[in-house]
């Protein structure tokens, strides 16, 4: 590709350092080359100027040196010096992170004391092996990496943020892409234009719904956006999975403390004393919590969990007739099995509930996802379907953004999709009813 692509382009600015050389070029490329074979020093960036054609190749960048307007200059960057994070195993990792994870600092490569060094700038002058930065030059499979200033450590690993991936499903990405897997630039997520939408960072402010950049606000299968097309209302973003999964919190909590959500025991039998169905299997009950999908669950063996921000662990059940139930843990605070669960349950649903009574006229939830994987149509939205079930027309059902409801009676909520060839389908609710134990 053009030798100007791992470089970032800033027009405007000057950056004031010490350790510099003059070229004459008469372009950027030129310049970029002068930067590449640069012997004087580590050559970091090159500002060129347009008028008298001198090319400038700089030690340091924007992220070190101070910096200030040149009318007609243009500051070329090596994009691999402002990372902050490693691609893989960081061999190529640049950034300036000085500590090792346990926070002790590091030593620097060039000196002998508290460690004698075997890797040094001078027996491995490609390595980038300058100051105390973390490094990787032996392409230790564990990533970067630095001798210690504690006489008792030799060397430790540091803690370096992978570059633009994702842990699990992506539920706590929070990088920059901003192109969806087909090159589709990403709708803003507070814009309602071309796609109208419930996903504001107004209504989720937890959920980092910065710019347009691609997340899961939703417990998806992975980050994705709407997108600026009018023909295509939504789609994943192709963000890659981390390497590593995060570091577990110990062995996961075996009681019940919140929702669960980090719930690891092994209760496998519902509240009512019906045994749990398999994770990995789709009899008697289909459906969607693949282990294999979702990687960071616990979706292990039939263990009670709570993959989808439910009240409390549930689970699957053996009883063709019982699709899922509550399950009984133990609380971490040491409040009875159980006894604070479905018996006290408003009749009415409040706003955070996530199943149904009886057909579901009531409800009033923020799911927007139906029984397939789809994402719902907007209620006041003509597109891409055309239909009569709108806010106006049914003032008192709730159609509020892209919220599964069923304004007609059918036989649970239901809404439009975004897919084209779907009309509408049934929601990916629960049913609240069957669980009320008296």
């Amino acid at each position: 590709g053009d030798i100007l692509d791992n470089y970032l382009r800033t027009d405007g600015v000057w950056i004031l350092t010490q350790n510099k050389q003059f070229y004459k070029t008469n372009n950027e490329e030129e310049c970029a080359e002068k930067c590449e074979a640069e012997r004087n020093f580590n050559c970091r960036a090159f500002l060129f100027t347009r008028k008298v054609l001198q090319c400038l190749t700089l030690a340091e960048t924007t992220k070190t040196a101070l910096t200030f307007s040149g009318t007609d200059a243009v500051l070329y960057e090596k994009k691999i010096y402002l990372l902050q994070c490693k691609k893989g195993i960081g061999m190529d990792y640049r950034g300036s992170e000085a500590k090792t994870q346990k926070g002790v600092p590091c030593q620097k490569w060039a000196e002998k004391s508290p460690h004698q060094p075997n890797y040094t700038p001078e027996k491995h002058p490609n390595a980038g092996l300058e100051e105390n930065y973390c490094r990787n030059p032996d392409g230790d499979v564990k990533g970067p990496w630095c001798y210690t200033t504690d006489p008792a450590t030799r060397f430790d690993y540091c803690n370096i943020p992978e570059l633009e991936c994702m842990q699990c499903n992506g539920e706590d990405y929070h990088g920059e892409v901003s192109r969806t897997q087909s090159g589709l630039e990403c709708q803003l997520w507070d814009a309602q234009e071309p796609h109208m939408h419930g996903f504001t960072p107004k209504h989720f402010p937890e959920k980092d719904l910065k710019m347009n950049y691609c997340r899961n606000p939703d417990g998806d299968l992975r980050p994705w956006c709407f997108t600026t097309s009018p023909n295509k209302r939504w789609e994943y973003c192709n963000i890659p999975s981390c390497t590593a999964h995060p570091p577990a919190s110990g062995l996961g909590s075996q009681c019940l403390s919140e929702k669960g959500e980090d719930y690891r025991g092994r209760v496998a039998i519902t509240e009512s004393g019906n045994a749990c169905q398999h994770w990995n299997t789709q009899f008697p009950h289909r459906h969607g919590w693949i282990p294999d999908r979702y990687p960071c669950k616990g979706l292990e063996e039939n263990y009670c969990r709570n993959p989808d921000g439910e009240k409390r662990p549930w689970c699957y059940t053996v009883n063709i007739s019982t699709r899922w139930e509550y399950c009984a843990i133990p609380s971490c605070d040491g409040t009875p099995q159980g006894t604070a669960g479905m018996s006290n349950v408003p009749a009415e649903v409040p706003l955070s509930e996530e199943c149904y009574r009886g057909k579901g006229q009531s409800y009033r939830g923020t799911t927007s996802i139906t029984v397939s994987g789809k994402k719902c149509q907007a209620w006041n939205s003509m597109s891409p379907h055309r239909h009569e079930k709108t806010p106006d027309r049914f003032p008192n059902a709730d159609l509020r953004e892209n919220y599964c409801r069923n304004p007609d009676g059918d036989n649970s909520p239901w809404c439009f999709t975004t897919d084209p060839s779907v009309t509408w389908e049934y929601c990916n609710l629960k049913r609240c009813d069957d669980y009320i134990h008296e």
